[in-house]
């Protein structure tokens, strides 16, 4: 297993784009469509807000045979809380049949923006055109038309064997701020020329987010357009994958794999972020708990202060174990701060222990910080992703509609 370039276009079939039509106040691109040269099996996670954009309804039904060809995507405005969100949403679907030979029953289509504003299909229309002469090897562009307040373009491609075969896998995500998911993060399109069922496509998919995706938190706002598919057209012509085995472990792994690279780069891309924090979990008594535990470490305002400030405020970790309704003796725990500066235990059976704050400081002024608590009560880990918390943050979202 090899990382590439090519992102979504890496794998055979797959073709993309991304423009400016004018949705955004800014020049900046705000359409994007992949397509697939043939019909591809289709997955998808959604958001479990209640308040769903209209894409994610429209999508769903479109995905609902298991196949699609085409995604398009629009950042500026995430056509939600509208009245005729639905029509828009169906619209957009409409512009992609007519202008390729793609149904309309066949299109994923997703938006992201800002929630609560109406959305005129008029510069998607007049954009069209344009977006369609420059699919191609553009998966840069796509994923540079789906971002809004990232500051980072998020893009992967894997090359691996299944079957004998040569197989590829590529993707594109955008997420920097209302990030909390409870199935994928914001945005994220998945492109592969595996052979593999609609079935086990999904089932690869559902278990794949829940150490990946379902593992980040930059805010603890859930979005209500979270969307994450993934398209599988079968170029690579490997035996397809329809029951568990040896090659859906190899598919899985490869899709896990992508998945956790981008979960990183949202986590480290959080809005203002200066850091990527890691909670790693190890010794609990079950999965779940240190699920629990990794999360609550890193959801808390707090922590992501401290990080902030290169504070070994140990303290605000117990705090956070304490609180996450996790199973666990906190005479046991023990906390270190790690990073590319070398790593400095705080904290030993539930205690503070005499450390260097010099070197503390040191550590924690890294780029990527790892928070590593062993709770020494059974063989149970996990992994969360988070940032810290910055000035910037709420200058961001101070005015994030202007």
């Amino acid at each position: 297993m090899i990382y590439i370039d090519g992102g979504v276009c890496a794998p055979k079939g797959f073709l993309a784009s991304g423009i400016s039509c004018g949705i955004r106040k800014s020049n900046k691109k705000d359409l994007a469509l992949i397509v697939s040269q043939k019909k591809a099996a289709a997955a998808g996670v959604y958001t479990k807000n209640l308040v769903k954009g209209a894409p994610i309804i429209v999508t769903q039904k479109n995905i609902a045979d298991g196949y699609a060809r085409a995604i398009i995507v629009n950042s500026g405005n995430a056509n939600t809380c509208n009245a005729n969100g639905i029509e828009i949403a169906e619209g957009m679907c409409r512009l992609v049949e007519s202008f390729t030979d793609v149904n309309s029953s066949d299109v994923i289509v997703a938006s992201t923006g800002v929630i609560g504003q109406k959305l005129s299909l008029e510069p998607i229309e007049r954009g069209m055109p344009s977006l369609v002469e420059g699919l191609g090897d553009n998966s840069i562009d796509a994923a540079t038309a789906i971002m809004t307040t990232d500051t980072a373009i998020k893009e992967v491609a894997l090359e691996f064997c299944l079957g004998g075969k040569q197989v590829r896998i590529g993707a594109i995500a955008k997420g920097s701020g209302m990030i909390h998911p409870d199935m994928a993060t914001m945005l994220v399109f998945v492109t592969t020329d595996a052979a593999i069922s609609p079935e086990m496509l999904q089932k690869a998919l559902t278990d794949t987010i829940q150490d990946t995706f379902n593992m980040i938190s930059i805010d603890r706002d859930t979005s209500t357009n979270d969307t994450m598919v993934v398209l599988a057209n079968g170029m690579a012509e490997n035996a397809c994958i329809v029951s568990e085995g040896e090659d859906f472990e190899v598919f899985k792994a490869a899709l896990t794999e992508i998945s956790l690279k981008l979960s990183r780069l949202v986590a480290k891309d959080g809005e203002g972020a200066t850091k990527l924090l890691e909670c790693t979990v190890s010794g609990a008594k079950s999965k779940e708990d240190a699920k629990k535990i990794a999360k609550s470490v890193i959801c808390s305002t707090l922590l992501k202060c401290a990080m902030f400030g290169s504070d070994a405020n140990w303290g605000r970790v117990l705090c956070a174990i304490g609180y996450s309704g996790a199973q666990v003796d906190v005479n046991k725990v023990a906390v270190s701060f790690k990073s590319e500066a070398g790593e400095v235990s705080v904290c030993s059976n539930g205690g503070g222990i005499d450390f260097s704050e010099e070197k503390a400081k040191e550590v924690l002024s890294c780029g990527e910080i790892i928070i590593d608590v062993s709770l020494g009560d059974g063989e149970a880990c996990a992994t969360a992703f988070g940032c810290d918390l910055t000035y910037d943050y709420v200058k961001i979202n101070g005015d994030y509609r202007s």
